[in-house]
């Protein structure tokens, strides 16, 4: 019997910083950190090319420092340099872990990480390498959701796999209405008419555009991105 093959072959792996807090109420859990690392791991041992954009929400946002009063390019930026400290402490786990990974940042930081150059993150991806992708997109007004869908554009990946709380994309809210019911697969078209919040308008626009599909999934079920990645009924698709 012939092995089922993965369904893709280059990913970008879209991370919240919140992802990473596991139940502390803010910063990085360590446990947590480790058990995404070996999720990550697992699908890069099926010969998978990994990238991962990461937030930095759980230690910084942007949207909230605004909301207080800050100037929001100022507060965009301290949020951009909260997602390059994320990035190195996932990027040095999985080095621990024994998982080659690179750090790129769109801010140019590089006493501290590389630049990002998509060249080199293509070799670095081609060579098995992961490449976590820190600062955003390098400016300011724009989410990490659209540094995912660009960078993943960028870099051809096959598929954004936006890592969230909830198992997929759902009619209702599944918290409020126990009726509510998982979409496996949904058409950009209809996710827009049913408006349902699956990126922020920019990055679902780009991915659409670019038709690169989208797959919501939870990153705090055991084995979910391996099964995603290997064209299981997991998460929600989101396609042309």
């Amino acid at each position: 019997m012939t092995a089922a093959m993965p369904a893709y072959k280059r990913i970008l792996l879209k991370l919240s910083g919140e992802a990473l807090m596991g139940d502390d109420a803010y910063g990085i859990n360590r446990e947590t950190l480790w058990r995404i690392v070996n999720e990550v791991k697992a699908v890069a041992e099926l010969g998978i090319e990994i990238g991962v954009v990461i937030g930095g929400g759980n230690i910084f946002r942007g949207m909230a420092g605004a909301s207080t009063g800050m100037d929001r390019a100022t507060a965009d930026y301290m949020g951009m340099l909260a997602t390059v400290m994320n990035a190195m402490a996932l990027a040095d786990a999985m080095r621990q872990a024994n998982l080659p990974a690179r750090v790129q940042s769109a801010l140019n930081i590089e006493q501290v990480v590389e630049p990002y150059i998509r060249g080199k993150a293509i070799r670095y991806l081609e060579e098995g390498k992961v490449v976590v992708f820190g600062g955003g997109t390098g400016n300011p007004f724009f989410t990490t959701d659209t540094a995912a869908a660009l960078r993943g554009s960028e870099i051809g990946a096959d598929i954004v796999l936006k890592a969230t709380k909830v198992d997929g994309i759902y009619t209702a809210d599944p918290k409020k209405d126990p009726g509510a019911t998982r979409f496996a697969k949904i058409s950009f078209d209809e996710a827009i008419g049913r408006n349902l919040a699956v990126m922020d308008a920019t990055a679902f626009a780009l991915c659409r555009d670019q038709k690169l599909p989208i797959n919501v999934f939870s990153i705090f079920k055991a084995g979910a991105l391996k099964r995603v990645v290997m064209g299981e009924d997991e998460g929600t698709l989101v396609y042309c």
